[in-house]
């Protein structure tokens, strides 16, 4: 088939079908699937899976939330309830003591596990772990007092602790049994 040339008054839409000539649409074709989809994926999978196992290593609320005034009391499911008894009344020879007043809860941290590090070593029985009493800590409460009460409570070789007489510091201050292996 010849085209013929456009005449100059000639639509756009003729010149357009007399180009294009005769056409017919195609038949229905199906169409062929695509590529599979890709696995669903949480999007914040790692930041839950860290949030989750913060949570399960944080202790419950009864275990260390404490207040100025509070005594703190833990003992070892193997240490007798008179053992924690008279270490709360003072009854165990001190054999060496830290003060952690005035450090960062950071540097506190670093300072109690050298200073049992090296009481273990001693083969020490009984340290006293003077945290303060946090009158100064606003409404956060007493920082480090409640940072020992859970350190210690992770640390194996604290075998119990409780807090110190009231002439030694009272609940200030810790009394610390460690095992002398």
């Amino acid at each position: 088939m010849q085209r013929q040339p456009p005449a100059d008054n000639a639509s756009d839409d003729t010149v357009f079908r007399d180009a294009i000539g005769d056409v017919r649409p195609l038949p229905p074709q199906p169409v062929p699937p695509g590529p599979p989809r890709p696995k669903p994926r949480a999007r914040f999978r790692r930041a839950d899976d860290a949030e989750a196992l913060a949570e399960s290593l944080a202790p419950a609320a009864g275990d260390w939330l404490v207040e100025t005034g509070d005594e703190l009391l833990f003992r070892r499911a193997q240490v007798p309830a008179r053992v924690l008894e008279r270490l709360r009344r003072g009854e165990y020879a001190l054999e060496d003591e830290i003060d952690l007043h005035g450090l960062t809860a950071v540097r506190a941290r670093e300072a109690l596990r050298e200073f049992l590090a090296e009481a273990l070593f001693r083969r020490l029985r009984c340290v006293r772990v003077v945290h303060g009493k946090g009158l100064r800590s606003g409404p956060r409460g007493p920082v480090l007092k409640h940072a020992v009460n859970l350190w210690l409570r992770r640390i194996d070789p604290v075998l119990a602790f409780a807090s110190a007489p009231r002439q030694n510091g009272g609940t200030g201050a810790l009394y610390v049994l460690l095992a002398a292996d």
